[in-house]
């Protein structure tokens, strides 16, 4: 039969203590070894409730404690269902969540940065088109030349004479020999 009680008296250097029945009575003995093993240690006032059995000596104390105030006060009861016990586990932080944040953001723009270099060196007319001003490009569709080839050469320093380097200015998109934008290619070098 169950009883509950008060636990009234506590000797936490022995592991001992007294409980006193709230339907009245004399005080039951009771044992650290009869408290749930979850950690916490008894005090004074908490609500039990118990069962009474005759020990080895002969006295009646207090068995197969339940601790009524723990699932309120302090830690919860122990859940045996494992399902449950993972929802309790504690997962990252907001630190954490903020550094894994970060890290795919950072991942992102690094992947994003990629992709449009790789995008404006697959169309290199596009890029030419949006940062040269617009009287770069001839106003009239004018065959070119066919001494010279579009061959992906883009600097003064490679070019071999002052028509070669106004041919790429003029036909070759993505160049880059005109710093100034004045329609002149390689002011400083071949011209």
């Amino acid at each position: 039969m169950r009883i509950e009680g008060t636990l009234a008296k506590w000797n936490d250097d022995r592991g001992f203590g007294f409980i006193t029945p709230t339907t009245g009575g004399p005080e039951v003995f009771v044992h650290v070894s009869a408290f749930p093993k979850d950690g916490l240690r008894p005090r004074l006032g908490e609500r039990l409730s118990f069962e009474i059995e005759t020990g080895n000596d002969g006295k009646k104390q207090a068995k197969r404690l339940v601790c009524l105030d723990r699932t309120t006060v302090g830690r919860p009861a122990q859940r045996t269902h494992p399902a449950r016990h993972r929802e309790t586990q504690p997962g990252p932080g907001w630190f954490g969540r903020l550094v894994a944040l970060l890290l795919a953001a950072g991942v992102g723009y690094y992947g994003y940065n990629a992709f449009m270099q790789r995008s404006q060196i697959a169309t290199p007319t596009a890029s030419w088109h949006q940062t040269e001003p617009a009287n770069a490009w001839p106003a009239t569709a004018e065959p070119a030349p066919q001494s010279f080839r579009c061959d992906g050469r883009q600097h003064c320093s490679q070019m071999t004479s002052c028509e070669e380097a106004k041919y790429f200015l003029r036909y070759c998109p993505g160049v880059k020999m005109d710093g100034d934008y004045d329609g002149r290619p390689c002011e400083t070098g071949p011209c």
